[in-house]
């Protein structure tokens, strides 16, 4: 059996796994990221991350073919340097290189949101589509794209950033830069901005006093209050489907794809999000009336997809690289 590494890098966890052939989890390990500790602390606990999840299944090193790792922003597998992340506050950081020496295996990178995308193609809720967009929902709004098995990332890698193009370009500032990324909109650290404002504006709602019972506020929060029954948790939801639903009808409209998926901690809500943003959907897309229209669902391996994409870059890598060979004629 074959086995490699995946690591997903979040804003808020590092998740490693080891991978078998078959794409399954053998062993994992989540540790804290701490972006504020700086772009050099945070290499080291990817690379610790890794040697944990390693150890934890009992696989010698030498049998790892290598490492692969999701990192938000813009990566390029080609310097290995993670050249731009807003949400890591980095900068041209050698992802690749570092991890690599640490490790003693060959280190592959990319964007997390087109790992979760390989995973879910190969693996998971998009298998056996030719063309398939998954976003996810967490603390950004990240997107993959996937076009007859391959990625599409631009010429620049920077591609597919979904969650930076612009709903109300008199929103809420984004970290990019711009104000009113789609991103801002509807993440689950939107979400959570939304219930926050809800709650000071109701603080004798139901709505507050599901975040109290909670002891914090979450993406669940107001999910939560709306199916009690709660005015206000249900006014949050809509709105946020509302925006959601704007955003994957301008991705629907441009790539018109095979499948949509919807990953990330708010797709936990299942048919509660699933459903009304269909319906929504449906209303305004281009292409309502086509005999093919984009197929719209939850991605089906949860927080796994990140790893277990991540795990794939190698063979992403192989496979590309003997097209480009059986191109050449050489």
């Amino acid at each position: 059996m074959a086995y490699s590494l995946g690591i997903d890098i979040g804003g808020t966890n590092i998740k490693a796994g080891v991978v078998d052939g078959d794409c399954n989890i053998v062993a994992s390990c989540k540790i804290k990221t701490n972006s504020a500790q700086g772009s050099g602390e945070v290499l080291k606990k990817i690379a610790e991350a890794g040697e944990a999840a390693v150890k934890e299944s009992k696989i010698p090193i030498s049998e790892i073919r290598w490492v692969g790792m999701g990192c938000p922003g813009t990566c390029n597998p080609e310097t290995g340097l993670v050249e731009y992340s807003n949400n890591l506050k980095w900068e041209n950081v050698p992802l690749q290189k570092t991890v690599a020496e640490a490790l003693h295996i060959p280190a592959y990178i990319e964007n997390d949101a087109n790992a979760a995308a390989l995973g879910e193609y190969y693996a998971g809720a998009a298998k056996g589509s030719k063309s398939a967009v998954v976003i996810t929902l967490g603390t950004g709004l990240g997107a993959g794209i996937i076009i007859n098995g391959k990625l599409f990332s631009g010429s620049n890698y920077a591609g597919a950033e979904i969650g930076h193009t612009v709903l109300n370009p008199d929103g809420d500032q984004c970290t990019c830069g711009r104000k009113g990324c789609f991103e801002t909109f509807c993440s689950a650290t939107a979400l959570v901005k939304y219930t926050k404002r809800a709650i000071e504006a109701h603080p004798d709602s139901f709505l507050a006093e599901a975040a109290r019972q909670e002891g914090r506020v979450s993406g669940r929060t107001a999910f939560n209050a709306a199916k009690s029954g709660d005015k206000y948790g249900k006014e949050v939801v809509d709105r946020f489907i509302e925006y959601l639903a704007c955003g994957l009808i301008n991705t629907i409209n441009i790539f018109q794809p095979d499948i949509l998926c919807i990953g990330g901690g708010v797709s936990n809500e299942g048919d509660n999000l699933l459903n009304p943003l269909k319906k929504r959907i449906r209303q305004e897309v281009y292409s309502k009336n086509s005999s093919h229209n984009t197929k719209i669902v939850l991605c089906s391996l949860g927080n796994k997809s990140g790893i277990i994409g991540a795990a794939l870059l190698g063979r992403q890598y192989i496979k590309q690289n003997d097209r480009l060979y059986e191109e050449s004629g050489t």
